[in-house]
This record gives C-alpha cells, sequence and structure tokens, in this order.
C-alpha cells in the first residue's frame, strides 16, 4: 500500500507514530504538505498537483487536517476521494465535525445523547436559552474552538448573559450547554476506529479546572470502556462520516454524554495511558479497507431518471407489519431495502427472512414514483409554549 499523511506537522508525535508504524508493515508511506496541493480540475479526470507538479498514484489518503485550513483542508480530501483514493475520514465527516453546532444538530438528529444544548443569536433570547438547558452553572462553547480553548464555565445567569453578549459582540457565535456537575470535572476519550473501540482512557481536570484536556494540565489514565460506552462512541463516529475519531464522552447520571468528536485526535496521550498501539490499529484498518473508496450513493445513483434513495419508516398499521422482507411486496415494485434501521440496531443488506416490525426504517432505493405512496405525511409538531390560563375579562361598569 502507498499511503499519503496530509500533516503540516511532520515531526509531531501523532504524525511520526503512523509514519513509522505504516513503515513497519512494509508500506510505502509519505508525509506531504496539506497546503502544498494544488487541485487540479483543468484535465478530463480530476487530478492533484503537489509543489507545481503532478502527483503520484496513491492508495490512500490519511488527513490529519489542522482546525486553521480546515477549507482548503477538506478541498484537497474531496478531490482525494473524486479520484477514487481511499480516507478513513472523508470530507464531510470532517467538516460536520470541526463546527460544534453542526455536529451537534446531526448527532441530535440521530438520538445520540448528549448535554442539553441550545443555540440563539439575539440578546432577548439568550435567558430562556440558559432555562431550556436547566438553568445557571451552564458551559459556553466557542463553535470552533479546540483543545478546551473557547470553553467558559459560567457559575450564575448574570455572569453567562455577560459572557454571551461580550462574545457575541465580537462576532463570535457560541453554544449554551448544560453544565454536567456529576461528572466532576472528567471525561472518556475513547478512539474509534472502524467499527471498534481500539483504546480509551479518563481525562481527570487538575484543581479547580473543570476542563480535563491533557493542554489545559488534565491527567491522564486507562480505562476499560463499558460497552454502553463503546457502542455510543461508535455510533457517533460512523454517524459524523468518520472512521478514525476521538469521541469525548461525559459520565452522567444519565449514562454516556457525548460532547465532541474530533477527526484528528492526537496519539501521544492516550497511547501513553494505555501502552497501545493505536497507530498500528489506524494503519491495519486502512490497509484492510484500502479497496473501498468512499462512494456517495446519492450522488451516483441519482444519475438515474425517476430512481431515487428514500427511507421508509413501517408504521403500525400499515401492510408491512409481521411480513418478512421477501413478501412485503417491495421488489415487485421496483424498490431495494439497502438496510434496515431498529432502534439503533442497524440491519446492511437485510435478507427476505427479516421479519419487518413496527418503527422499523428502511433505507431504500428504487422508483420515486412507487415509494412516494409509502411515505406518510410528515406530522405536525406539537407546540412546546405552555398556555397561560385565561384571565378573567373585567366588569365594564368596574372601577
Amino acid at each position: 500500500m502507498k499511503l499519503a499523511i496530509l500533516s503540516r506537522a511532520p515531526r509531531s508525535y501523532s504524525t511520526q507514530r503512523l509514519r513509522a508504524a505504516a513503515a513497519q508493515r512494509g508500506h510505502a508511506v509519505k508525509v506531504l504538505n496539506t497546503l502544498r496541493f494544488g487541485i487540479d480540475l483543468s484535465g478530463d479526470e480530476p487530478d492533484l498537483q503537489f509543489r507545481g507538479r503532478p502527483l503520484s498514484q496513491y492508495d490512500a489518503v490519511l488527513p490529519r487536517i489542522g482546525n486553521s485550513i480546515t477549507y482548503y483542508g477538506t478541498a484537497v480530501v474531496r478531490q482525494f476521494e473524486q479520484m477514487d483514493v481511499y480516507t478513513p475520514n472523508t470530507a464531510g465527516g470532517i467538516t460536520n465535525s470541526r463546527d460544534k453546532l453542526r455536529a451537534t444538530q446531526i448527532l441530535s438528529r440521530h438520538g445520540v445523547a448528549m448535554p442539553a444544548t441550545t443555540f440563539v443569536q439575539d440578546r432577548a433570547d439568550v435567558i430562556p436559552a440558559i432555562e431550556r438547558v436547566g438553568g445557571a452553572p451552564v458551559v459556553i462553547k466557542l463553535l470552533e474552538g479546540t483543545q478546551g480553548i473557547g470553553v467558559i464555565l459560567a457559575p450564575s445567569l448574570k455572569v453567562a448573559e455577560a459572557i454571551i453578549e461580550t462574545l457575541q459582540s465580537t462576532r463570535q457565535n457560541v453554544l449554551i450547554q448544560r453544565f454536567v456537575k456529576e461528572s466532576k470535572g472528567r471525561d472518556i476519550r475513547a478512539l474509534v476506529v472502524g467499527d471498534r473501540v481500539v483504546a480509551a482512557m479518563r481525562r481527570s481536570a487538575q484543581g479547580d479546572e473543570f476542563r480535563s484536556n491533557v493542554h489545559r494540565g488534565g491527567s491522564v489514565e486507562k480505562v476499560d470502556i463499558e460497552p454502553a460506552f463503546e457502542a455510543v462512541a461508535v455510533r457517533a463516529a460512523q454517524i459524523m462520516g468518520l472512521k478514525v475519531a476521538g469521541v469525548d464522552m461525559l459520565e452522567s447520571d444519565a449514562g454516556p454524554l457525548v460532547m465532541e468528536v474530533n477527526s484528528s485526535p492526537g496519539l501521544e496521550g492516550i497511547e501513553a495511558a494505555t501502552n497501545l498501539d493505536v497507530a498500528g490499529a489506524i494503519i491495519d484498518y486502512i490497509d484492510n479497507q484500502v479497496a473501498f473508496p468512499h462512494i456517495d450513493v446519492r450522488e451516483r445513483l441519482s444519475v438515474s431518471t425517476g430512481y431515487g434513495v428514500a427511507e421508509i419508516v413501517v408504521h403500525g398499521d400499515a401492510d408491512l407489519v409481521g411480513k418478512p422482507l421477501g413478501d412485503s411486496g417491495l421488489s415487485e415494485r421496483d424498490i431495494t431495502v439497502l438496510t434496515l434501521h431498529r432502534g439503533v440496531l442497524v440491519i446492511p443488506n437485510p435478507r427476505p427472512r427479516h421479519v419487518l416490525e413496527d418503527g422499523d426504517r428502511l433505507l431504500c432505493w428504487g422508483r420515486l414514483e412507487e415509494m412516494r405512496s409509502m411515505i406518510p405525511e410528515r406530522p405536525k409538531r406539537r407546540s412546546r409554549v405552555k398556555k397561560l390560563p385565561k384571565q378573567p375579562i373585567p366588569d365594564a361598569a368596574a372601577g
């Protein structure tokens, strides 16, 4: 395998470990400065230049894109994808994870447990937003902060309002998040590779500091991750579109709460804490997956006129409940079921013998007109605003 590691820090611990792990396994590996690429769109096929010359052929690319060059870095990764070069972390996945609001929206849509979070712009909406997440103290986060930078604990409503007003006056966008006090300044970092957690550590804040980041002086220790935490970590990474990720979770009374999904996790702290070859696990995974570059299903399949991708939900009053997939009549209607989602369980390429249950979600490819009749109308949202009791109309003759 010929592997390119995209990194502007060739001497950093993580880059050196990944390079050494690839070389030890007999792979050809080079560290390439992300900013020295040129995206070539002038020919018949997508191409890349490096240092002004045509890029030689690579089997896989491992992005280590810094936060300051996310836009250009993801453009380069996207071009590799267009050239059918395998990458464990797609441009879309990296982009999703870098914007805290965007990441929270995506994870929330798929029911991943997180601390209560809200986002507002108008000053008049700040106090109601704080109250919605449970009141002070609250955590205030800049949307694109890293390593604990831009994360502030506001102990009271007045302080929170003042901090948010100050940040917004400098055109900074912030999230307002519930402070999970029972986590006691600790969190778990799970290193996800593919569909498993290869290493996990607990990070603990020091002194009065509530941020547990190693860059903030936090200590680390190996932890044997519980199955519930592993399942949440893997699911969060995969939903974000990342096959290599660091997933940070709080240990709350309600179970694991995802704080962040990092697309370029550092390896030094977790390898030191666990004494595991995390870099080697990443290289082995890439080597195993290199024949399967990322394919955007909607992009590739949408060229078929009249066909598309849709999600069909099996409802209790539908004819599908209790029937094996093979007897559902979907194939006769030119509809192919790609995956079956049942709660957090995902069944890829379900067999005809799978019996459909109420609430199953079927990701389908087929004729749009056939699927249209199977998609129910969107339910009307119930208002969350509490109605005030009607006040008696004063007697016109009174007073």
